[in-house]
C-alpha cells in the first residue's frame, strides 16, 4: 500500500470512531473513491454490510452506529422516538423497556437506506415517518459508544408515543410514561404543541399532564395551540372528557 493511501487510512480510521457505519457515498465525497474503498476492503481493514456501507473489520455495530451515520453522512432527520428514546435517556426504567425493539421517527418521504433496513441489527427496527411535528425540533443528542446520536427529547417522544396510540402504543402505557415527566421544560413544550398538526395527540398530551397534576402545565399559553374543532373519539366506546373533546378508554380515565 502506498505511503498517500496509507495516510489516508490512517486519517480515516483516527478521525471516525468505532462502532459506526461508513457510508459508501459519503466516504467518495470525502477523498475516498470506490476504487480506494475496494482497496481497502481487499486488505481486510473495512468489509461491507450491504450496497454502500461499510464498517472496520470484526467491528461490531448496532442500530444506532448505522443511525450515527444516517444523520451525519446522510443528513436524514431518522432518530430513535416514542419509547425507545424515552428508554436510551433513562425515563421508561419503571416500565418493562425490551432492548429488542427499536422505535424510529423521521420525516416524510426520506428514503431509509437499503443497507440499514436489511441488516439484522439483532432487534426489530420499526420506522415510523411523518410531518407531525417538525424534524428539526425536539431533539437532543446522547452519547453511545465512542458517537453521539439524535434522539428525541422527552417532550417530542411522549408524543410520538400519542401519536402511535391506540394502534401500535397502549395509551395506559403512554400515560404511566408522562406520570414520570414531571420536569419537562414548558418553553420546550410550549413550542412542540404550537407547531405540533396532530389533533389527536395535543388532546391526548394536555389530557395527560392534566390527569397526572403536572406543575409545568400552569406555564402554557394553551390560547396559541390549536386544538381543533368537533369532539374525537380516539377509542370507540370509552369515557368522553368533555375538557379536551375526547373519548378515551374507561380503565385509562380511572387510572390514579
Amino acid at each position: 500500500m502506498s505511503a498517500d493511501i496509507s495516510s489516508k487510512l490512517n486519517r480515516l480510521l483516527s478521525t471516525q470512531p468505532s462502532g459506526i457505519v461508513l457510508c459508501s457515498s459519503w466516504l467518495v465525497e470525502n477523498g475516498y473513491s470506490l476504487d480506494l474503498q475496494q482497496r481497502y476492503k481487499k486488505s481486510q481493514w473495512f468489509e461491507s454490510i450491504g450496497a454502500g456501507a461499510l464498517i472496520r473489520y470484526g467491528d461490531h455495530v448496532d442500530y444506532l452506529g448505522g443511525l450515527h451515520a444516517m444523520q451525519t453522512q446522510l443528513d436524514l432527520s431518522v432518530h430513535p422516538g416514542g419509547k425507545t428514546a424515552l428508554g436510551l435517556q433513562g425515563k421508561a426504567h419503571y416500565l418493562e423497556f425490551s432492548a429488542k425493539h427499536a422505535q424510529l421517527f423521521g420525516a416524510q418521504g426520506e428514503h431509509v437506506p437499503l443497507w440499514f433496513k436489511k441488516r439484522d441489527w439483532s432487534v426489530d427496527v420499526k420506522c415510523t415517518l411523518s410531518n407531525f411535528l417538525p424534524a428539526e425540533i425536539g431533539l437532543t443528542e446522547i452519547t453511545h459508544k465512542q458517537f453521539t446520536v439524535k434522539v428525541s427529547d422527552p417532550a417530542r417522544a411522549i408524543m410520538e408515543c400519542l401519536y402511535l396510540a391506540p394502534k401500535s402504543q397502549s395509551l395506559l402505557e403512554a400515560y404511566e410514561l408522562m406520570e414520570g415527566l414531571n420536569n419537562l421544560r414548558p418553553a420546550s413544550v410550549q413550542k412542540l404543541l404550537e407547531v405540533c398538526n396532530s389533533v389527536k395527540v395535543k388532546r391526548l398530551f394536555l389530557y395527560m399532564a392534566d390527569k397526572a397534576n403536572h406543575a409545568w402545565m400552569q406555564y402554557l399559553d394553551l390560547s396559541r395551540v390549536n386544538l381543533g374543532t368537533g369532539k374525537r373519539a380516539i377509542v370507540a366506546s370509552g369515557v368522553y372528557i368533555a375538557k379536551y373533546q375526547i373519548t378515551v378508554p374507561k380503565e385509562l380515565e380511572s387510572m390514579e
